[in-house]
């Protein structure tokens, strides 16, 4: 992202009517850029350290995120946004930087998480209750 370049439009489209929830962000840049962002990609590159993070040989490896949504997203000054997710994680600030990067690297981000994922034997889908 070029100096002087701001965010002009941050959007999130829910899940349905019936679930609480949101599915994904649109972000929109004054370059004229913008990038549609899947909860589970966001939560999955949270800039957050997380305790629910797997580190398999000095690689780390969330799973069982596909179907987690937003709760809500909150103003962290002009620096950026500090997301809630609906599996409580809400300590990773995304800056507008940072989102700039997601969307300009979301396809091959996306892809190395699922090559990571089958590396070790883990999934996208959560773990099945008993």
């Amino acid at each position: 992202m070029e100096e002087g370049d701001e965010t002009t439009i941050i959007r999130a489209e829910e899940r349905n009517k019936s679930i609480r929830g949101y599915v994904r962000v649109e972000v929109e840049f004054a370059n004229g850029s913008a990038f549609k962002l899947s909860a589970e990609f966001l939560r999955i590159n949270s800039p957050a350290a997380d305790g629910r993070l797997r580190s398999i040989g000095g690689e780390k490896v969330i799973s069982g995120r596909r179907h987690v949504g937003i709760m809500s997203a909150e103003p962290v000054g002009n620096y950026g946004v500090r997301i809630i997710f609906d599996d409580l994680h809400k300590t990773g600030i995304f800056s507008w930087d940072y989102f700039y990067h997601l969307g300009s690297n979301k396809f091959s981000l996306m892809r190395n998480y699922i090559k990571s994922l089958k590396k070790h034997g883990l999934s996208r889908d959560p773990p099945r209750r008993r």
